[in-house]
């Protein structure tokens, strides 16, 4: 069950670090509150994971889902560039994310 909480928190990392950038610094409430709620969520979410699950792997864990979704998510909306670099970058993150599952 702490993976699966685990997986939610880095989701919403993602969410709170691009309504962030969307509230152009708190001056739009809605995704204001967006970025509240998702880092209320995933700071939640990441503390309970950590009661089972030591504490640099499930960081690293949380880091990677919410980097590499927070990227894919500002290719996909246009806002970022897809070069092959940054995905080959990126597949090895998730890589390096996805072993550190297997060796815990």
């Amino acid at each position: 069950m702490s993976w699966v909480v685990l997986i939610i928190a880095g989701m919403l990392e993602a969410v709170w670090a691009t309504a962030l950038s969307a509230s152009q610094g708190f001056k739009r409430w809605r995704p204001a509150v967006i970025f509240v709620l998702g880092l209320a969520g995933s700071m939640a979410g990441l503390a309970y994971a950590m009661t089972s699950i030591p504490t640099g792997t499930a960081y690293a864990i949380w880091v990677g889902i919410g980097a590499s979704l927070t990227v894919l998510w500002g290719v996909i909306t246009g806002k970022e560039r897809a070069s092959v670099g940054r995905m080959l970058l990126l597949i090895m993150l998730v890589g390096c994310v996805v072993g550190l599952k297997v060796v815990s």
